[in-house]
């Protein structure tokens, strides 16, 4: 039985083109990407050498970039199952074309958020102490069971609606991808019993990783919040986290779509319509991130505490104030001036604000792990946090590694949910006769009228 119609493979043949051809470009940056990763690894191995050490980490200071990249990559993985499934159980037809690419960014960032906290035991072997010695007490170990659960519900979420294109893949490749694609599409041949199961297992699917992404980055908050460390000792991290992960996690979103357009030329699948759907949404998490910011500093300032005080003025006044002021420059001015503006609110200048989101975001995690160690409330001898090479070579590895990765991924399964667009096109004819009928006079036009709905 055919998966599809023979005409929607030649209307769709510009999302097969990726995986199907490769040209020098993408040999270009994966070279670039490759040589930038090995850099970072070459910086890892460096620190296996001679232990932490080589890094800027110290006393009071024991996390630094690590930690803040931890807690930036869980962030940007609610770019996925939470934005995807929110819109998916809202009915949104625009979400079609753009979920794939979201649930793609969060099962490949969850690794480098695991894999920051392994880089910043220094002995990877002491990952297992978690799981031999670990305590039901202890948050970290809270982290570890929320975020392995998180891994495994992305990973179906991702897996089940790629199946039906897997099948279409099957049908046209040659050679080893044949054999790939046949063994991973299940046998699937697009039956209609085969497609309520499919959807059936989509929306359960849906239903329960929200719940799980909410936890997961409330659990991390209370890594932080369940200490008494000054402007960690908070009521309100959990939410405070999940926006920021939510804002994070769209801004990487919008900046995967645009490239992939760009790169793929897929401007009528991809269309100014989902920037500016996802923009609106990003400029109302700018203003929610923006709320819990100054909800969490005021109260800070109006408490008095000297402890808190100290972090506090640190960051505003202090040595990370240059940073404290480009995160709301960042996060704030820069997205509230361009999406407020339908004029400025085009592809360019969703993305630029957009990529102002990430380096803002990524900035406030600095701003909550640093400054806070710097100023512990123990009479501790104050002190501050430079990151050395090996730091700064490990997070840019980090970060080329999953560019790479995503790239590998579109080459290998298309980025736009093939069928999940197809279906959404047959539902908006339908729904348009629908409502042609609906106030036209005479026979009904689906059912023997003078127009076919075929």
């Amino acid at each position: 039985m055919q998966t599809t119609h023979p005409q929607a493979f030649d209307r769709d043949d510009v999302l097969f083109a990726p995986v199907l051809r490769t040209g020098r470009g993408f040999y270009a940056a994966v070279a670039v990407l490759l040589a930038v990763a090995a850099w970072g690894a070459y910086a890892y191995t460096t620190q296996l050498r001679y232990g932490l050490g080589v890094t800027g980490l110290n006393r009071p200071v024991a996390w630094g970039f690590y930690i803040v990249n931890f807690v930036f990559f869980i962030g940007i993985s609610h770019a996925g199952t939470l934005i995807s499934a929110i819109l998916r159980l809202c009915n949104a037809e625009w979400r079609r074309p753009i979920t794939r690419a979201a649930e793609t960014i969060t099962v490949l960032v969850l690794f480098f958020g695991l894999g920051s906290i392994i880089i910043d035991l220094g002995r990877p072997d002491r990952l297992f102490y978690v799981l031999q010695y670990g305590r039901l007490q202890s948050p970290l170990l809270w982290d570890v069971t929320s975020i392995t659960t998180y891994l495994t519900a992305s990973t179906l979420y991702l897996y089940m609606p790629l199946i039906p294109d897997l099948a279409l893949l099957r049908d046209r490749a040659r050679g080893w991808r044949r054999q790939l694609y046949t063994a991973i599409s299940l046998g699937w041949r697009g039956t209609p019993e085969q497609h309520r199961r499919l959807e059936r297992g989509i929306a359960v699917m849906a239903v329960l990783v929200i719940p799980i992404a909410v936890s997961v980055h409330t659990v991390v908050s209370w890594v932080f919040s369940m200490t008494l460390q000054p402007m960690w000792k908070s009521t309100i991290f959990g939410p405070y986290f999940v926006t920021g992960a939510i804002f994070s996690g769209m801004a990487a979103l919008i900046i995967a779509m645009a490239a992939v357009r760009r790169a793929y030329h897929l401007e009528n699948y991809l269309k100014p319509v989902h920037f500016n759907s996802l923009a609106l949404l990003l400029l109302t998490m700018s203003l929610l991130w923006f709320y819990f910011t100054f909800a969490e500093h005021l109260t800070a300032y109006y408490g008095g505490e000297l402890a808190e005080g100290a972090v506090l003025f640190a960051k505003v006044t202090g040595p990370y104030a240059p940073e404290f002021w480009a995160m709301v420059v960042l996060n704030l001015v820069i997205p509230l001036a361009i999406m407020a503006n339908r004029r400025t609110r085009t592809v360019a200048g969703i993305v630029t604000a957009s990529a102002s989101v990430l380096v803002g975001m990524w900035l406030e995690r600095y701003l909550i792990v640093v400054p806070t160690l710097a100023n512990p409330r123990l009479p501790y001898a104050r002190g501050l946090y430079f990151p050395t090479w090996v730091e700064w070579s490990i997070t840019a590895g980090a970060f080329a590694l999953f560019i790479l990765l995503y790239m590998v991924f579109t080459k290998l399964f298309p980025i736009i949910s093939i069928w999940e667009v197809r279906e959404g096109r047959e539902l908006g004819i339908q729904e348009a006769y629908e409502r042609i009928e609906s106030y036209l006079p005479g026979p009904g036009v689906g059912a023997g009228g003078p127009i076919a709905l075929r």
